[in-house]
């Protein structure tokens, strides 16, 4: 009886522990929430908000003008509420260093929202009374911070390719099948090598379009390559690895090359997407979509950025970094303020565009080659890691003897 009522308290705070954390897995998801609610109030300020707010005019730092708090100045100002008063800013400064689900800070972390909700207002409202010359700084770190954003993503990008080979590729000497393995390897390459193709197709009119070819061509042969390093005998990596990491390269050639400006004669359209607005709708909304499953997905993958990933978790430890989570949500804020002036403080955006324009194409092709060239420095130092470790195993007993 005394062994039962001892483990009471015990078996009661495994309970409190497990339910805490529960709380504080769904608060990801609320988060997530309000930084998609929030990329919507960026586009309809940025759209709308000249039209349907004219009590901004009244306010000293607005003026009559449209510039400085609709369009690309409404666009930096929520981005500036979102990203310095609290979401999410705020969060990071007040969650830093948490690691127990007894803290308080789990607790304002996971819950208080009625009261984040005012904060989360008044963080909007204020940068809308901040004078224009601040909003231009801002407008330069956001730039940064967007571009920190970028290499975080693909960080994390990494992290998954690398989760998805050794959960799914067998291992040297193991009797792992790896069928599922081949066949998304197979599928990855061929989706890779079919994309560069219709990128050919669609963006290569005309062989005057000598920028395009180009890019396309680079393209392929960066798939190659990480091909080609990726099953060389001393890397050994497999098919998996670099034919998830192909297919996110052609993504962003496609990125890239559907950023440019409309006009461009070699930007050319199917047919199907000619026949009306509704298209461009369509792709509005998907993106708006994407960029906020962008930053929930590297938010979450707080272990990608941790130096150490080896520490056992405890039961009492919250189940991932705060700080972490904050920060990528407020670079992430950064990040959707460039996409929705595309990347010039004073670019003149089309209603429902997101992302177009010179300074996008060449950002997204930076980032292809930079993901590329990260891939395939990581896969050279791990074979050159490999070899410095088999070095020292085989001068080991002979530091014995002498």
């Amino acid at each position: 009886m005394t062994k039962i009522q001892g483990a009471g308290p015990l078996y009661n705070d495994s309970g409190v522990y497990e339910a805490r954390k529960r709380q504080s897995l769904r608060a990801r998801y609320v988060y997530g929430f309000i930084f998609f609610a929030t990329n919507l109030l960026a586009w309809f300020i940025r759209d709308y908000g000249a039209k349907v707010l004219h009590g901004l005019h009244n306010i000293p730092v607005c003026g009559a003008g449209d510039s400085k708090c609709f369009h690309s100045g409404g666009v930096l100002r929520v981005s500036l509420g979102c990203f310095w008063q609290i979401f999410f800013w705020l969060m990071f400064a007040t969650t830093f260093g948490t690691r127990k689900l007894d803290e308080v800070r789990n607790s304002w972390h996971s819950g208080c929202w009625a009261l984040k909700f005012l904060v989360y207002v008044g963080s909007i409202a204020i940068p809308f009374i901040i004078p224009n010359i601040f909003i231009q700084l801002y407008g330069e770190i956001a730039r940064m911070g967007a571009g920190i954003f970028l290499i975080l993503q693909l960080i994390s990008m990494l992290h998954l390719i690398s989760w998805c080979n050794n959960r799914w590729m067998p291992h040297p000497g193991s009797n792992q099948c790896g069928l599922f393995g081949l066949l998304l390897s197979t599928v990855s390459f061929i989706a890779s090598f079919a994309g560069i193709a219709v990128l050919y197709a669609l963006y290569v009119p005309k062989s005057s379009c000598v920028f395009n070819i180009f890019t396309i061509i680079f393209t392929a042969i960066l798939v190659k390559i990480m091909m080609a390093v990726s099953l060389h005998s001393k890397v050994n990596e497999g098919l998996l690895s670099s034919g998830i990491m192909g297919s996110y390269v052609v993504f962003l050639c496609w990125s890239a090359l559907h950023s440019q400006p409309q006009t461009e004669k070699c930007h050319s359209e199917m047919k199907i997407w000619k026949d009306g607005n509704w298209a461009t709708i369509v792709s509005f909304i998907i993106a708006i979509c994407s960029i906020a499953m962008a930053t929930f997905s590297t938010g979450i993958d707080t272990r990608s950025f941790q130096f150490r990933n080896d520490e056992v978790q405890l039961e009492e430890d919250v189940p991932y970094s705060y700080e972490i989570f904050h920060i990528v949500f407020a670079m992430g804020a950064m990040y959707f303020a460039m996409l929705f002036i595309s990347w010039e403080l004073h670019h003149p955006t089309r209603e429902w565009s997101i992302d177009v324009g010179w300074a996008s194409t060449w950002v997204k092709f930076m980032n292809e080659w930079l993901a590329a060239s990260i891939y395939i420095w990581r896969l050279i130092a791990r074979a050159i890691s490999r070899k410095t470790s088999a070095n020292d195993e085989e001068s080991a007993p002979h530091i014995l003897v002498a």
